[in-house]
């Protein structure tokens, strides 16, 4: 789940400030914003910007890495269940701390960031088109949504093969490319339906494909295995199900050859890391393109649905939000601990962890987002925490640039770079480098944006998508104008 993991569409190009927006959040009334150019064909200036939703977007997307650091550190077949890490996770000395991370993780993070991320994309797409309609543009604010999602696709491919094979960013970009773009104009109560119907679907085909294959590989297995036992020569069909079982039970719990197989392919410099992971990449994009759709598709179209009813702007009342923190969280928080529970306490059995886990986990990544979103746009509308939600504002206005960022620098700490960490690192300690890549994220973001319109990445996919070079640099009111960053 790679994560995953921000752009217009992850929302780079949003609307005017909301009424009643923290100043703080809005930006010091001493920097004056570049004069626009009077074309329909130009992008959002900075001081146009929802304050509110590039809060949720720089906690979200901070958020992500809580679940991807596990692909980083570990691999894929890590990312959810740590069965088959070198240093157990559920046993051995450390077995108390790691099981807790493991649960933390699961109840507050896991679908939840993600799921909010994919809703920002899809308001993305509304504030996108919307302004680009009412500058006059017309049918060309097609044509600027078409080059932005098309560049879109590029750099996630770029970032799949030749740094993090857990790129969301192709997958995003094909979706906007294919279905987005036509439901722009939906009213919100379809936009709510359609969004309901997809995800609905996409949880059962999830659940029963994974349920469904495994339960149907054990019983023709045990089928063979008894022929077996009375010395009957097996068909060719019997032998291909003793194999399919066998490759089941190996997905769920890597053998040891394989998983130091694995390992040392990703200790072996760059070049053979990035070919190691080069067939996954391309079967992800070739498969995610046509089958997972509905996971990230229903989420878009549910973002759009918030954006017009105001819900992500923060443009409901208080009343409404204190509700959905209350009933999203509580209703997350209960059903995905009660979940992690039973699969821990059930040793992590493959059909028993599927029932508990994969069953209901629509149901708790999406209450959770919602009352995550609920949550800090009720902080954000009272003015709390201005210091700590302009931060997130900040990584969220440079979201492209911090998500290629993160996929580096842990790439380097655990693959690329001397230490060769890459499936050694005890469980808990990988939470280390999210702390770390999380204050990195914050400062980093806060400073560039004090001397610079755009993040260095949303600078070039900008200039790419209008073909024309945009300014980078912040034009003050004078010589003696304050640098204070826009999100302090």
């Amino acid at each position: 789940m790679a994560g995953v993991s921000g752009v217009a569409g992850l929302g780079l190009d949003e609307g005017a400030i909301a009424p009643g927006a923290p100043e703080e959040l809005a930006g010091p009334p001493h920097i004056e914003a570049p004069q626009p150019e009077l074309s329909a064909m130009r992008p959002v200036a900075r001081g146009e910007r929802l304050s509110s939703m590039d809060v949720l977007r720089g906690f979200s997307l901070m958020g992500i890495l809580v679940m991807n650091i596990c692909d980083f550190a570990y691999g894929f077949n890590n990312y959810a269940y740590p069965l088959s890490t070198v240093k157990p996770v559920f046993s051995g000395p450390h077995w108390q701390i790691n099981t807790a991370a493991w649960f933390l993780r699961w109840i507050f993070a896991e679908g939840k960031m993600r799921g909010l991320f994919s809703m920002l994309f899809g308001a993305g797409v509304i504030l996108l088109t919307e302004r680009a309609l009412a500058r006059g543009a017309g049918i060309k604010a097609a044509d600027i949504f078409t080059r932005r999602n098309m560049w879109l696709v590029l750099i996630g491919m770029l970032h799949g093969y030749l740094i993090w094979s857990g790129d969301i960013l192709f997958y995003y970009g094909t979706a906007a490319l294919l279905f987005l773009f036509p439901f722009r104009n939906v009213r919100v109560k379809r936009l709510m339906w359609v969004a309901g119907i997809i995800l609905f679907i996409n949880s059962v085909l999830m659940f029963g494909g994974q349920y469904g294959a495994a339960y149907s590989a054990q019983k023709a297995a045990a089928k063979a295995n008894a022929r077996l036992a009375q010395h009957q020569t097996l068909t060719d069909d019997e032998v291909d199900s003793l194999k399919s079982w066998t490759n089941a039970q190996d997905r769920w719990r890597v053998p040891a050859k394989k998983k130091y197989e694995d390992i040392a392919a990703m200790q072996k410099g760059y070049w053979k890391a990035q070919g190691h992971e080069a067939k996954n990449v391309l079967l992800g994009e070739l498969k995610g393109a046509y089958f997972g759709f509905g996971d990230w598709v229903g989420l878009m179209l549910l973002g759009m649905a918030l954006y017009k009813n105001g819900f992500l702007p923060g443009r409901l009342s208080m009343k409404t939000y204190v509700w959905t923190a209350v009933i999203g969280l509580g209703l997350a928080w209960g059903v995905t601990g009660f979940g992690a529970y039973k699969a821990w306490a059930g040793h992590f059995d493959m059909f028993k962890t599927l029932i508990w886990m994969q069953a209901p986990y629509d149901v708790g990544r999406i209450a959770g987002a919602l009352g995550n979103a609920a949550l800090l746009l009720l902080l954000w509308k009272a003015g709390a925490l201005k210091w700590l939600l302009g931060r997130f504002a900040a990584v969220g206005q440079m979201a492209l640039s911090n998500y290629l960022l993160t996929s580096i620098t842990m790439k380097v700490i655990y693959v690329w770079g001397p230490w060769h960490w890459y499936g050694y690192v005890e469980y808990y300690k990988i939470y280390y480098a999210v702390a770390g890549m999380w204050i990195f994220n914050m400062a980093f973001s806060t400073i560039w944006l004090r001397y610079f319109e755009f993040g260095p990445v949303e600078w070039a996919w900008r200039s790419l998508t209008y073909w024309k070079r945009q300014p980078m640099r912040i034009r003050t009111a004078g010589p003696t104008a304050s640098t204070e960053t826009v999100a302090a």
